[in-house]
């Protein structure tokens, strides 16, 4: 966000100055967390079940410009303008939203169950081939992260690619009313969050509200085998374009697994038939390269501009990334999980080849509610299926996927209860030419496990 005096932003988020100078200028961008501030900035002091913003608002004040509060508190330094308003996180995403309508750019916006960030990076990637292109730092994709990605885009920028995330019913619409954008892709509908959406049609729903506030001549980009394929046709105005492995009108053919990554043919009609060598692994990985690649295509930049994008990509950490530790191969993808995102990864680590025995170190998944059960027994099913030579189960309700591999078959299947047995047990076992695949969701830590089998160099 460019500078801006505290005139300007109460006329914005309809606030009353209570302190400090109307043409105080704040130039240091926008902060939630009172210890990142940067000098000149501007503070807004969010609440929380466990936190109130407000009591930081006087330490905020000795360096932000300006500080968005909706109580006054002691101690406030008499320089920095004070912004009273009701609620602090609606101000926060007025302020985003009157600053999005001065922007120019191009806006992509990206939903999905599985493989949000993955894409975001990909598409990012691609479109900065040709155009100066801002996105979602990491994944602040929510009703707060969405505001922030906002307003940290300039006025010279082109392009965008923001990340929109929900959890429950109701969630994208605001943040699509925000982020205003004229290319949608949806990378896939599953069972994630399933636990406060109630079903899949729910959850699809939801999703298809990004095709639904697309303008008639934008484009929305989609997986070809989504079962849901028909319903985001009919939510929107726009254009659609479908992609798929073999299949879609933006497609991948002649999949290769290399040591780096992933190589195939990219098929785009009377465009393009070009080899692509995506610098990571797995099929579900191709598909996202694919959304990337036709939002590329439909934002004007030439094949080869695409291709190169997708060459160079670089993935946010925890996303399927591969390590050579001692002679054992070790994958990273413990940033997140459902039973979608885990099949996914046991078949990329499944497909690699091999010379040694494959691990698969498992933890809980979250939010799924009454599928719980159901979810990490089929997650111990697919392991078993795939021929795994070990199922390590680690933590908190991760024994239900253990427990689904029967006694006596040729998956061994063991659980840890905490971070520490299942380090020590790997290290014991572990052996050059082994395949390690870590996977969990943010609760279950399995970063943790990994770190203290394989301490980062």
């Amino acid at each position: 966000m460019t500078s801006l005096t505290a005139h300007g932003i109460c006329n914005a988020i309809g606030g009353q100055l209570v302190s400090g100078p109307f043409e105080r200028v704040a130039s240091g961008g926008v902060c939630t967390d009172s210890r990142a501030l940067a000098p000149h900035a501007v503070f807004f002091a969010l609440g929380g079940e466990k936190f109130d913003g407000n009591l930081f608002a006087p330490e905020a004040s000795r360096t932000a410009a300006a500080v968005v509060v909706s109580r006054v508190e002691p101690g406030i330094d008499p320089s920095c303008a004070v912004i009273l308003v009701e609620d602090t996180l609606a101000a926060l995403q007025k302020l985003a939203s009157w600053w999005r309508s001065n922007l120019k750019l191009t806006v992509v916006g990206l939903t999905g169950s599985n493989g949000k960030t993955s894409t975001k990076d990909l598409t990012t990637a691609v479109l900065s081939r040709k155009f100066r292109t801002v996105a979602t730092e990491g994944n602040l994709n929510n009703h707060i992260g969405v505001p922030l990605s906002i307003l940290k885009a300039e006025p010279d920028d082109e392009m965008a690619v923001w990340e929109m995330g929900m959890n429950h019913p109701g969630e994208l619409a605001p943040l699509c009313g925000m982020a205003r954008p004229h290319i949608g892709i949806i990378t896939s509908i599953g069972t994630s969050h399933i636990e406060y959406m109630g079903s899949r049609d729910n959850i699809a729903r939801e999703k298809c509200t990004v095709a639904e506030c697309l303008p008639e001549n934008g484009h929305m980009i989609f997986p070809a085998d989504c079962d849901y394929a028909d319903m985001i046709r009919q939510s929107t105005r726009a254009a659609c374009i479908d992609c798929g492995i073999d299949s879609g009108t933006v497609r991948a053919e002649n999949l290769v697994s290399t040591e780096d990554g992933t190589r195939f043919t990219l098929i785009i009609p009377d465009f393009c038939r070009e080899t692509v060598e995506l610098p990571v692994h797995g099929r579900h990985m191709v598909c996202n390269a694919l959304l990337a690649a036709a939002a590329g295509w439909v934002a004007g930049l030439a094949k080869e501009q695409i291709v190169s994008g997708l060459n160079e990509a670089k993935l946010t950490g925890g996303r399927l990334h591969c390590k050579q530790s001692d002679g054992i191969l070790v994958i990273d993808d413990t940033y997140n999980a459902n039973p979608d995102s885990m099949q996914a990864a046991l078949r990329t680590a499944a497909g690699l080849p091999c010379t040694g025995r494959r691990f698969a170190v498992l933890g809980r998944m979250g939010e799924l509610g009454t599928f719980s059960a159901e979810g990490h027994a089929l997650v111990g099913r697919t392991a078993e299926e795939l021929h795994f030579d070990y199922v390590v189960s680690v933590g908190q309700d991760a024994a239900q996927i253990t427990d689904a591999i029967p006694p006596g078959s040729a998956t061994q299947a063991l659980y840890l209860a905490t971070p520490e047995e299942a380090a020590e047990w790997l290290r014991n076992h572990v052996a050059p030419g082994d395949i390690v695949l870590f996977k969990g969701s943010r609760a279950a830590r399995m970063e943790q496990v990994m770190n203290l089998t394989f301490p980062p160099q």
